[in-house]
């Protein structure tokens, strides 16, 4: 496997870490800032260094290269595969009347099934609904072929996410990459480190991701409560206190981020599904909980691995991002300690994260957590 990487700063040429070889028909990793990813002529930008590369676009609310955690750039990862293949797919969720569930089936049956290995993911992340798209795309999946991606950001402005694969990043756009071959070992795995506080409650009114009712009162007016001063900087705020759904039937707990809210029906919009009966508790973490989250998440991954990691790829929750501020590199620096600094480093925080919980084979919708893909050839 051949890496490249390189970074461009706002109104700054393209900068290589490294020795800038030529790479042979690589697959193009492109994170980067939303504003800077809506240049018109981004996609032939980027072709002009990597004229044969497969490109996909998303756009972050912050970059992950190497060790660092960058803002307001655009960074991109070029692998060459010489051992294995990749294969991608990609369609607009408004081609499927914002059914996220079939928008999943239908790019899964254009992926090879033969010789499949893993499944890595980047959607958009204003709109799709994250849990459903991953009902989609296991509906024709082998049960022991792993999903893990994430959903794009857009820092903390919750306005509109980009992707795109082979064209201009735009709106609804969600990406699939097929990874193949028999000497290719996938990790992935996932941790957060947030702790729950206060009363739980039951969900007695929801729809998918949208969360009405807990305890059969207004969802948003008791949310609310806990916020004191904080309720005049909701949504952003609410990055900083998500929530914990204990699904019935289910062993792990999962996280939900709040993305938005409706003050006309006292409503939360969240990254994924909040199924009604589960029950729902507040959370909260210091900067020390998600570092050592950091280093369990990469130990779990890191745990049953026959070779070193060649590329990781972590995709981070923009809340953590919030908590961690200006030690925001401390939870990237933890994943490196453990996976070895033999390992490229890429990535971008996100508004939902795409992985099994460990030892599991089903993929799930996480918030808040740091979550790890771990290449190899």
């Amino acid at each position: 496997m051949k890496i490249q990487q390189a970074i461009k700063e706002d109104n700054k040429e393209w900068r290589f870490l490294g020795n800038n070889e030529q790479l042979t028909k690589p697959l193009v990793l492109v994170f980067g800032n939303r504003f800077l990813l809506e240049n018109r002529h981004i996609y032939e930008e980027i072709k002009t260094l990597f004229p044969d590369g497969e490109i996909v676009f998303g756009s972050t609310s912050g970059e992950i290269l190497g060790g660092k955690v960058i803002d307001h750039s655009i960074c991109l990862t070029a692998i060459e595969f010489e051992k294995s293949t990749f294969r991608i797919t990609s369609a607009n969720s408004k081609n499927y009347k914002d059914n996220t569930e079939e928008l999943g089936a239908e790019l899964l049956k254009t992926l090879p099934q033969e010789g499949l290995k893993h499944v890595f993911v980047v959607s958009e992340g204003s709109s799709v609904n994250g849990s459903t798209l991953i009902l989609g795309l296991e509906k024709n999946l082998d049960k022991n072929i792993n999903i893990s991606g994430g959903l794009c950001g857009d820092d903390s402005r919750f306005e509109k996410t980009l992707a795109a694969y082979n064209k201009n990043p735009e709106q609804g756009e969600v990406v699939v990459i097929g990874l193949y071959g028999e000497t290719l070992e996938v990790s992935c795995a996932n941790y957060g480190g947030w702790t729950g506080f206060g009363p739980e409650r039951i969900i007695t009114k929801s729809v998918d991701n949208i969360l009405y009712e807990l305890d059969g009162q207004p969802a948003l007016d008791l949310y609310k409560k806990y916020l004191g001063d904080k309720v005049k900087e909701l949504p952003e705020a609410a990055l900083l206190y998500p929530l914990s759904v204990k699904v019935p039937g289910e062993k792990e707990t999962i996280v939900r981020t709040i993305l938005n809210i409706s003050e006309e029906d006292n409503s939360m919009i969240l990254a994924g599904d909040v199924p009604v009966g589960s029950t729902v508790q507040l959370m909260m973490a210091t900067v020390d909980d998600i570092a050592e989250g950091a280093f369990t998440a990469a130990n779990f991954a890191m745990r049953d691995r026959k070779k070193q990691p060649e590329l990781g790829l972590l995709v981070s929750c923009v809340g953590r991002k919030l908590v961690m501020d200006q030690r925001t590199e401390e939870e990237v620096e933890e994943v490196i300690d453990v996976i070895g600094e033999q390992a490229k480093v890429a990535g971008f925080y996100s508004y939902g994260e795409m992985a099994p919980f460990a030892g599991q084979e089903k993929c799930k919708l996480h918030n808040q957590t740091m979550t790890l893909t771990l290449i190899s050839e």
